[in-house]
């Protein structure tokens, strides 16, 4: 059988809602908020979790759609961001079946610590689809991690290199590329920060 690019995450999701909520917004974009586009616009966040990410867009003036497919992680950003005006969809990639309905574009597009749960064939299928997504001059913050895979979860080691040529073909263009120490000092565990737009 084969494992579900969400497996693990409803049994953990309490610990992790207090895992993801530890650490702010601006502590993990911190290298691409110069990067990021000026509110109002309309903000996509892919694996939405908590809500974390979603939630501080909102602050900012962004219109945000929160994309998570866990259900329990759905319900613990529901609960802790209430008073925030954030879209919820039971969604994901590499279709976004239910947002393709809505026919929407974006400003800014997240996928924090989510494209690596994609197997070659998804991230292919996944990356036409940001293209389709993003407004011109849109901006896609990207962030892949790297190393030990923990038990029972389904990922991928993907370079930031494979990403960028990836987006190159789907008419996307890299405007940023850094690494990242993984901020939790898990052992081995590092990360790549991306920013991607369509290409004039």
């Amino acid at each position: 059988m084969t494992t579900a690019s969400t497996a693990g995450y409803g049994r953990e999701a309490d610990h992790l809602a207090v895992q993801y909520e530890s650490i702010t917004f601006e502590q993990v974009h911190a290298p691409v908020l110069h990067l990021l586009p000026e509110a109002p616009g309309h903000a996509l966040d892919i694996g939405a979790g908590t809500g974390r990410d979603a939630a501080a867009l909102a602050a900012r003036g962004f219109s945000v759609v929160a994309v998570e497919p866990t259900a329990e992680l759905r319900a613990h950003g529901a609960r802790i961001h209430a008073g925030r005006p954030i879209t919820w969809l039971d969604d994901g990639l590499p279709d976004l079946a239910v947002l393709a309905g809505r026919a929407e574009r974006f400003d800014l597009i997240l996928l924090t610590a989510v494209w690596m749960h994609l197997d070659a064939a998804e991230r292919e299928q996944a990356m036409a689809r940001l293209a389709d997504l993003a407004q011109p001059g849109a901006r896609i913050v990207m962030t892949l991690r790297h190393g030990p895979i923990p038990e029972g979860r389904r990922m991928f080691e993907v370079s930031a290199a494979e990403t960028v040529a990836l987006a190159s073909r789907c008419g996307l263009g890299s405007l940023f590329e850094a690494s990242r120490p993984d901020m939790f000092g898990r052992p081995g565990v590092t990360w790549s920060v991306l920013v991607l737009s369509p290409s004039a």
